[in-house]
C-alpha cells in the first residue's frame, strides 16, 4: 500500500489495516518455517508497511 494512501486515512482506519499486515505476517513467517514460502521479499515488504502504519499513528495521536 503507498504511504499516499495511508495518510489520508484516519487512526482507526491505520489501526484496522495494522492488524491485519500484522496477521498477514504471522501467517508468512508460519509458511516460511514450514518451508512453503516462495517469496521471501514479502515479508521484508510487509514489516516495512507496518512500520509506515505506526509511524502515521504516532504522527496523527501525537502531532507534528
Amino acid at each position: 500500500m503507498e504511504i499516499k494512501e495511508l495518510k489520508n486515512k484516519n487512526i482507526s482506519e491505520l489501526q484496522a489495516i495494522l492488524r491485519i499486515k500484522r496477521d498477514k505476517l504471522r501467517e508468512l513467517r508460519f509458511k516460511d518455517a514450514a518451508k512453503q514460502l516462495k517469496n521471501i521479499r514479502e515479508l521484508r515488504m510487509i514489516k516495512k508497511d507496518i512500520a509506515q502504519i505506526l509511524t502515521l499513528i504516532n504522527v496523527k495521536e501525537y502531532g507534528k
